[in-house]
């Protein structure tokens, strides 16, 4: 595996979607066909002796991530939503935002007892979105094996809402 300084593929832009933000856009790694390899291959080397059985990725970002690695992995890949998305019968699950609600949806049927999963996103912030993920994984009983992302805000600490579940992130951005 060709090794990448991945962190050089993010772009960051200020006062987006808001002012004081700095929003880190994935679209520049994902557009390098070396640099999504390398980091869809550093993910299922850390993660191929696991014999995941899903992949749990949350809208939408976390799809690019999330479908790719479900293939190298050789896993199934269930799809989190928020609500009204989904097709069949749903589980749903509701977490706050700093302005209010939200809602996130699986299907019924997505996950049996017991299965192996690994839970997806694109970037971890203060962690509300991917820990209601975690909530609507855990109602099935499947075995939450990991949570991964490509990058992590360090200073948001959203690692402290994820249930001490094992965490990898590929890139950590601290203090920006």
């Amino acid at each position: 595996m060709k090794k990448i300084n991945l962190e050089e593929h993010i772009r960051s832009i200020p006062d987006f979607p808001k002012k004081g933000i700095l929003f880190r856009d994935i679209t520049t790694l994902i557009k390098d066909k070396d640099a999504f390899a390398c980091a869809i291959e550093m993910l299922t080397e850390k993660y191929k002796a696991e014999k995941i059985d899903k992949i749990i990725a949350v809208e939408s970002r976390g799809f690019i991530i999330g479908s790719a690695l479900a293939y190298t992995l050789h896993a199934g890949f269930v799809p989190v939503r928020k609500k009204g998305k989904l097709p069949a019968a749903t589980i749903s699950v509701s977490y706050s935002l700093e302005y209010g609600i939200d809602h996130l949806e699986i299907h019924k049927d997505a996950l049996s007892k017991g299965e192996k999963v690994l839970i997806v996103d694109d970037l971890l912030a203060t962690g509300g979105t991917v820990a209601a993920t975690i909530d609507l994984v855990e109602q099935f009983g499947a075995k939450i094996i990991g949570i991964a992302f490509l990058i992590e805000l360090v200073d948001l600490h959203g690692r402290d809402k994820l249930k001490s579940y094992p965490i990898c992130s590929l890139i950590q951005f601290h203090g920006e």
